[in-house]
């Protein structure tokens, strides 16, 4: 359904939250995927992802933010650490959905890799 400003009902979910969503559940499915490969003491792992749509003539996505927040085991070491942020920033280029828009919309990693208290 689309908004009611664009003649829909404005209920239900839009094709631009099912991009969004689409893009990052791709992009978590990646990075997970990323993480347990390089046996990282992951012990959660969230995200939050938010799309800036142009609002002048037609309406088009221009740009995707990822943020993810990475807790490591409160032992995890330095390169452990950096190891799961270059995980954060290289799942983009493994993400089927960020290859398949790469060129029409910019996509963004903004995120947060800690260790435990």
């Amino acid at each position: 359904p689309s908004p009611q400003v664009m003649g829909g009902p404005g209920v239900g979910t839009n094709p631009d939250e099912m991009l969004l969503g689409a893009a990052a559940t791709c992009y978590l499915i990646t990075l997970a995927h990323i993480l347990e490969n390089r046996r990282l003491p992951v012990l959660e792992l969230t995200m939050n992802a938010e799309a800036v749509v142009s609002q002048t003539g037609s309406l088009k996505f221009e740009r995707i933010i990822h943020r993810p927040s990475i807790v490591l085991r409160a032992d995890a070491t330095e390169q452990q650490l950096d190891t799961a942020q270059t995980a954060a920033m290289r799942a983009d280029k493994h993400c089927m959905i960020s290859k398949a828009l790469h060129g029409n919309v910019e996509i963004t990693v903004e995120a947060s890799v800690t260790r435990a208290v």
